[in-house]
C-alpha cells in the first residue's frame, strides 16, 4: 500500500481538504452528512461505516464500534474515538439512544441501510460539493487522510493501526511518510 498512485498522485486528503469536505457535508442530506463525518472522523472503511448498527455507538464510552471486516473472520471488534459533535449527529439524526431503549438495543438497526454504491456515491456528492477531485477524493481517501492526521498529530502507531484495524503495523506505518504541509508539521518539531 502508497499514498501516491502510479501518476504520482496522492491518495490522501489534506488537512485544508478534509475540512473543506467536511464543511461541504454540512450542507448535505443528513443520513450522507452523518456518514461523511463519520468516514473522516473515525478512518474507517465505507462497508465498515455501512455495516455500524445503533448498539455500536458507545455515546457514553466516546466510541464507535467498527466489526473489522478485512480480519476474514466474524466477530473481531475495534473501539476508535470519536468526537462529541459526531455521536451527537448520529443520535439526532438515527436515534440512537431511542435505538438503543428497545429489545436487542438497536443491533438490528444499521444506521445507513444502504448499498456500498449508494454510499459511495453520497461521499462522491459531497467531494464534488467541495470541489474536491482525483485519487483522494474517496472513501479510502478519507481513511488514508485519517492516518496522516493522526501520525502527524504524533499518535503512536500502535494506536493508529488499532484505530484503523491494520493486522501489520508495517502497513500503518505508510502514514509515516507523509508530504507536504503534513511533512512540514512533522519537521517543524525537528527544527524547534
Amino acid at each position: 500500500m502508497q499514498l501516491f498512485d502510479r501518476d504520482g498522485s496522492r491518495k490522501y486528503l489534506t488537512v485544508a481538504e478534509r475540512a473543506r469536505f467536511l464543511r461541504a457535508a454540512e450542507q448535505a442530506p443528513r443520513e450522507a452528512r452523518t456518514l461523511c463525518m463519520t468516514l473522516a472522523w473515525s478512518g474507517c472503511r465505507l462497508s465498515e461505516a455501512l455495516a455500524l448498527t445503533a448498539d455500536r455507538v458507545d455515546l457514553a464510552g466516546g466510541v464507535l464500534v467498527f466489526a473489522t471486516l478485512k480480519k476474514r473472520q466474524d466477530g473481531i471488534y475495534r473501539a476508535v474515538p470519536v468526537p462529541p459533535s459526531l455521536l451527537e449527529a448520529l443520535d439526532l439524526v438515527h436515534g440512537i439512544r431511542e435505538a438503543q431503549r428497545r429489545r436487542g438495543r438497536g443491533s438490528a438497526a444499521r444506521l445507513w441501510p444502504w448499498s456500498r454504491m449508494t454510499g459511495w456515491r453520497a461521499v462522491h456528492a459531497v467531494m464534488d460539493a467541495a470541489g474536491l477531485s482525483g485519487p483522494a477524493a474517496s472513501p479510502k481517501g478519507l481513511r488514508h487522510a485519517f492516518g496522516v492526521a493522526a501520525v502527524s498529530s504524533g499518535i503512536p502507531l500502535n494506536m493508529v493501526q488499532k484505530w484503523l484495524g491494520h493486522a501489520q503495523l508495517s502497513t500503518t506505518a505508510i502514514y509515516a511518510d507523509a508530504v507536504g504541509a503534513e511533512e512540514q508539521d512533522i519537521a517543524r518539531k525537528m527544527w524547534g
